[in-house]
């Protein structure tokens, strides 16, 4: 029987079965067994497709599921598994040579072996800790629960013990398809309102850090030198260029933007 550390830090049992995966026309996985290898996976249910709740995203391009696993056979079996979901699969022998690949602009998830030739997986998602829009899912043949506790503490999105069902690694790359659309959304978010803010003059600026620090009209125009007339024009051109409706949606911008008070700037 094996395991699951999801999120929570909750560990719940799963059934066995494949270690090779082959598309069949009634809509399930065909599942082979490599020279007596243990199964991976169970079979798919018909009717099941793990892109099927992706269908409301935001398209971003096709998700991406990196694999990093020695075992040829189990990269061969979750390459076919990944890509009759619709996702790309990408696998990878070693962490160096995963890391040797270009950071991806699209939604991914990194599936991750513990035992890797060179670089442990633990060592690698140290090195990938930085990429939040890649949620790390961590497979295992041992059910190590020292290694499965600190993986989850630096961050892993799932820490699966090998057998596993099908079903089970396959809704964890969905939903960590799905954490990592909403991040590069928010990531993208971050860099228009980056550009908004470096289309601001030096003068619109100093303006915008003191009305969002609480100050009035009057007192920015004094602190500045400016007349209040003055002020109002800076100020109607920073809401503009910033999107902004109102007060509140400039003050949100800023935290956003993480910019120093105006005191300090």
């Amino acid at each position: 029987m094996s395991q699951v550390w999801s999120v929570n830090g909750s560990a719940s049992g799963s059934a066995r079965h494949i270690a090779e995966a082959m598309p069949a026309s009634s809509g399930r996985i065909i599942a082979k067994a490599h020279d007596g290898r243990a199964d991976l996976f169970r079979h798919r249910q018909p009717g099941i497709h793990a892109h099927s709740a992706l269908s409301s995203a935001p398209a971003q391009g096709t998700p991406t599921v990196f694999v990093v696993d020695d075992d040829i056979s189990v990269r061969e079996s979750l390459e076919l598994l990944i890509g009759f979901e619709g996702w790309e699969p990408e696998t990878f022998a070693s962490a160096r040579e995963f890391l040797a690949r270009p950071r991806t602009l699209t939604p991914s998830c990194l599936v991750l072996d513990v035992s890797l030739p060179d670089l442990s997986g633990l060592d690698l998602q140290e090195l990938v800790a930085d990429r939040t829009d890649m949620p790390v899912i961590f497979i295992t043949g041992h059910g190590d629960i020292p290694v499965a506790v600190r993986a989850m503490k630096a961050g892993a999105f799932e820490f699966l013990t090998k057998p596993f069902d099908d079903e089970l690694l396959l809704g964890a790359i969905r939903y960590a398809i799905e954490r990592s659309q909403a991040a590069l959304g928010n990531e993208a978010k971050l860099q228009a309102l980056r550009a908004c803010y470096a289309s601001l003059t030096a003068r619109e600026r100093e303006v915008m850090a003191l009305v969002v620090s609480g100050l009035l009209n009057k007192q920015v125009g004094f602190r500045l030198g400016i007349s209040e007339i003055t002020v109002k024009a800076h100020r109607g051109r920073v809401m503009e260029k910033m999107g902004a409706g109102s007060l509140p949606d400039l003050v949100k911008a800023a935290e956003r933007l993480r910019l120093p008070p105006a005191g300090n700037s």
